[in-house]
């Protein structure tokens, strides 16, 4: 039977002689009243002939219907079924105590009888019912139009669909979501019912009405033959199933038939419109259902009648059991993480041959496996997906995962692999120990890209198989999903609007200026609500724009910023030297107002730090308002809220904000966010998926993220400036480390390739320098260190075997090989185990310092506990700029050292453990909106410049193909 064939409307069935039954028939039925058996009779519900006699012509022995008297009443079983779905309500409620059940009824007419009676019946049970109510010629498009609106809107737990049957198409039925089709027609949910499985179905209430009403009737319902009439749609299928599950014999029929009927000691009539039943077809003892009237608005108490009440009692049931099926969705879901198969090859192939080998599940599937509902995710493309923060708030009281931090000690140039440790540690985790485990990386900047990124092939940083290629994406370094393009247009925004308000305030007199500011709409003039906000700081209370003075218009329209003191600077996610240092207003539209700035590459931008920092939406717009873009002449500082484009920021961010789901090669989950600048910001990935990954992962899981730089730098600001903000702790530090990076440190050359030689004393010597140091820095502030040493071809046993000793005598809890580049998690199971018992230690997370501390105490702080200098040495510029910020307010913001990677000290050249020098702070310069001050230590760039020969020349496309080349 195709479900797309709905509700048959039975046509020319044989008119009933009601008046003419046979002698001494007797019929009982459910109705109050008693109504004659004919086509006018909206009462036809259950009759049942007692007897067969010859009949007699007689008007005044016609069948009367009237109410049950042998067996449980009619009103008795509506009255129970009220009664159990107000209890399972109550019990709903107790634990979701916000939670309001609401069906929403769409119908094609003006008739609201079943309206009332839903109302009625929901009133009785404690809940809501909402009423749509389309024209009664309404198109399929209308109704599917709210539908969708019912889908998505979360107060609702049900629809009906009390449309005529032509109305009721497939598509109509499929658009309604399945577990808010409480009558049970969709394909889906028939589909379930037809298999057995209601775990996530409905029961059709009229079926199951039906289906009572049967069991009511004396004779048993196993073997009972029953005559179903009409009905070939859903609910036919439905009742259907139901019988033979109980043992009756179903027979169908498209109208009434006379020889089928004398067979059946049960007739259930579905068609709809009045189909009656001529007495003399009955066999004695026949139950008959009719289906087609179902409204009865009889109502005194409990005491209705009626197939409608009884259908409307079920109906209610069953949007209470959706509503306790959406409270327990709701809930933490248990994951079913399938991981993928790698088989490690050797040689190890390229890096894209690894990537294109491996094909990637479905975002989608993966969203489902960790536990993310359907409606939590927003894809983009087959394999990436941003993940919507309405999760924090489903998940509030789940308790979060334990917090892995990887860190490293002072790099080479080439790097030391932080982020394949942290790949590889995960997918060791998830899919070799099968503990829940995520990733939380940064976003690469897509200037490099096209630029210099360090060397390829054996001397690599291995950002190959499990970073870059981790994702079985070449996205990961391209636009992604377009949140650095976000910033790039937020920032430029901000830009935009600083040059020129410049220009209007020097060209305009107030009473100009402010005509513009607040125009006339209408012959109306109104403040924007962020105007009201600036004039609420300005001290002004009206917000009537014809009631302020002329000082409050001049106050209101002039910001009055100093061209020389703009500190906001535009940025492109390009590698270019030659915007380091531009001129702006060449033009003559500019009118002479010409200016020096520059070009930050596009991670360098504050509002990159601010989507890193973040908490919320909300928390991210307050940010954006309060960055500071520069000063006024007075020397009081402008915001971008003062400015009036917080608003137009947040919602060009409003996308950005949502942490992007992809997945490493193994199929362990993913989070890419944010990409800060490692030197003038704190070089972390997102609070936010940080948050959401450690609730994903629950109590037992592991969420692993990464510091940039070493730990000097990047841990430092993630545990002074990340752990502050989002009130998160760590669990453990894993400190990666490998031997050419130790032999640097202990007295070699500086590294372009890893040194074949064996040289046990170097690698000591960097063990007892700048591994030890990294170590110490970490117990300051109380977290536990495991050392990963990230193996190379070229490393010897003896030397692997030395620094994991010599870590452990460091301080380290455990120190182990890591072989994830050529074996993928498998290579990084013992790290797992270590980090899992070193999480099951107690960790006595502290700060380094008090946001009470004064500005020039952290810093020296920062400088003498973490470098090891003896002092530090304010510039003149650099402390008259503490004093200005103490000025205003910022005094108890944490501090974000800008200082190289290269070394612990301020001096590039100056490996191991430098000593005995002073860190001079030559100026320092504040982000407001992100939270923090950042000195400058030596020269920061921010703007990186392409080498003679970039990589772009490598990178090519296959036209037919569309496969990319020279990525990797």
């Amino acid at each position: 039977m195709r479900l797309s064939t709905l509700r048959h409307a039975c046509r020319n069935l044989p008119t009933p002689s009601v008046h003419q039954p046979r002698t001494g028939v007797r019929v009982f039925g459910l109705a109050k009243s008693s109504l004659p058996l004919g086509p006018s009779s909206n009462s036809q519900l259950l009759l049942r002939a007692a007897s067969s006699v010859s009949g007699t012509t007689s008007a005044e022995k016609a069948p009367k219907l009237g109410k049950q008297t042998d067996g449980p009443g009619y009103e008795n079983t509506i009255r129970e079924n009220v009664q159990r779905t107000k209890e399972e309500m109550v019990a709903l409620q107790r634990g979701h105590p916000a939670l309001k059940p609401t069906l929403a009824i769409i119908q094609a007419d003006e008739d609201d009888r079943l309206l009332e009676l839903n109302k009625k019946m929901a009133g009785k049970i404690g809940l809501n019912v909402t009423q749509i109510c389309l024209p009664r010629e309404c198109t399929e498009d209308e109704i599917i139009e709210e539908v969708l609106k019912l889908n998505e809107d979360p107060r609702v737990h049900g629809v009906y669909l009390h449309l005529p049957p032509a109305s009721l198409t497939s598509r109509v039925l499929n658009t309604l979501r399945p577990e808010k089709d409480v009558d049970g027609v969709s394909d889906l949910n028939v589909g379930r019912l037809v298999r057995g499985d209601m775990n996530q179905g409905f029961i059709p209430p009229l079926a199951n009405a039906v289906m009572e009403l049967l069991a009511r009737h004396d004779t048993p319902m196993e073997g009972r033959i029953v005559l179903v009439v009409g009905g070939e749609g859903p609910l036919g299928v439905a009742l259907q199933c139901l019988m033979q599950r109980r043992g009756m014999v179903v027979l169908h029929s498209r109208r009434s038939s006379e020889v089928l009927q004398k067979q059946a000691n049960a007739v259930v009539l579905l068609a709809a419109g009045h189909m009656d039943v001529p007495p003399t077809w009955l066999r004695p003892g026949t139950a008959v259902i009719h289906c087609g009237s179902a409204l009865m608005t009889e109502d005194h108490g409990m005491e209705m009648s009626g197939v409608g009440p009884l259908t409307a009692a079920l109906r209610m049931q069953n949007v209470v059991q959706s509503s306790s099926r959406w409270a327990q969705g709701q809930q933490y879901r248990p994951w079913t993480l399938r991981s993928l198969k790698l088989q490690p090859l050797s040689p190890v192939p390229s890096d894209i041959e690894i990537s294109r080998a491996q094909t990637p599940k479905p975002v989608d599937q993966l969203a489902q496996e960790i536990g993310l509902l359907q409606e939590e995710t927003e894809a983009y493309g087959r394999t990436k997906a941003k993940v919507r923060l309405s999760l924090l708030d489903r998940l509030r009281e789940q308790p979060d995962g334990k917090y892995v931090l990887v860190a490293g000690i002072t790099p080479t140039p080439l790097g030391e692999g932080k982020s394949t440790v942290v790949i590889g540690l995960v997918q060791a985790l998830s899919a070799h120990l099968k503990l829940n485990s995520f990733a939380c990386l940064r976003q690469p900047s897509q200037g490099p890209t096209f630029g210099v990124k360090g060397q390829r092939g054996q001397i690599s940083t291995r950002i190959s198989m499990l970073e870059i290629s981790m994702l079985i994406n070449e996205s990961f370094n391209l636009h992604l999903t377009g949140d650095i393009h976000a910033i790039t247009a937020a920032n430029n925004l901000v830009a935009a609007a600083i040059d020129a308000r410049m220009l209007h305030e020097a060209t305009q007199k107030d009473k100009a200026l402010y005509s513009r500011l607040v125009p006339s709409v209408n012959g109306v003039r109104r403040f924007s609500p962020i105007q009201i906000s600036r004039l609420r700081r300005l001290g002004i209370s009206e917000i009537d724009p014809s009631a302020l003075t002329p000082q409050e218009v001049s106050s209101f329209v002039r910001l009055d910023l100093d061209p020389a003191k703009v500190t906001w600077q535009r940025v492109v996610d390009t590698n270019d030297r030659f915007l380091r240092k531009i001129t702006v207003g060449q033009a003559s539209t500019e009118k002479g107002h010409v200016r020096e700035t520059q070009f930050d590459i596009a991670v360098a931008s504050e509002i990159m730090a601010i989507l890193a920092l973040a908490d919320g939406l909300g928390d991210m717009k307050t940010r954006l308002g309060r960055m500071v873009v520069g000063s006024s002449r007075s020397g009081q500082p402008v915001t971008a809220e003062d400015l009036g484009v917080s608003g137009a920021l947040a919602v060009l961010m409003k996308d950005a904000i949502k942490p992007t789901l992809m997945q490493t090669l193994e199929g362990s989950p993913v989070f890419v966010h944010a990409g800060p600048f490692a030197n003038i910001a704190h070089g972390n990935s997102s609070v936010l998926a940080d948050k959401l990954a450690l609730k994903l992962v629950g109590e037992d899981g592991f969420v692993v993220t990464e510091a940039g730089f070493g730990a000097d730098i990047g841990m430092e600001k993630f545990f002074n400036i990340k752990c502050r903000a989002s009130g998160l702790r760590p669990n453990v530090v894993v400190l990666v480390a490998t031997v050419r990076a130790l032999k640097m440190h202990g007295g070699g050359p500086n590294v372009s390739h890893p040194s074949i030689l064996s040289n046990l004393s170097l690698v000591g010597k960097g063990c007892s320098s700048n591994l030890r140091k990294q170590i110490q820095i970490a117990h300051l502030f109380g977290v536990p260190v495991v050392v990963a040493l990230n193996v190379f071809k070229t490393d010897t046993q003896a030397e692997i075997d030395l620094v994991c000793q010599m870590a452990k005598e460091s301080g380290a809890s455990d120190a182990v090989p890591c072989h994830h580049w050529a074996r993928g998690g498998r290579g990084s199971v013992e790290l797992a185990q270590a980090v899992k018992q070193a999480g099951s230690q107690p960790s006595h997370f502290q700060f380094l310092y008090s946001q009470e501390t004064p500005i020039v105490e952290k810093i020296r702080m920062i400088a003498q506990k973490v470098y090891g200098a003896d002092d530090i040495e304010l510039s003149p510029e650099a402390q008259a700029k503490i004093d200005y910020y103490n000025q205003q307010g910022y005094g108890k913001l944490p501090i974000c050292m800008a200082k190289t990677h290269l070394s612990l000290s301020h001096m590039p050249e100056k490996k191991g453990t430098p000593t005995g020098f002073t860190l001079p702070i030559r100026d320092i310069r504040a982000s407001i909106g992100a939270g923090f001050i950042y000195p400058l230590v030596g020269t920061m760039s921010t703007m990186p410049g392409l080498p003679t020969r970039p990589c772009f020349y490598d990178i090519d496309l296959d036209p037919v193909t569309e496969e990319i080349t020279g990525l990797f």
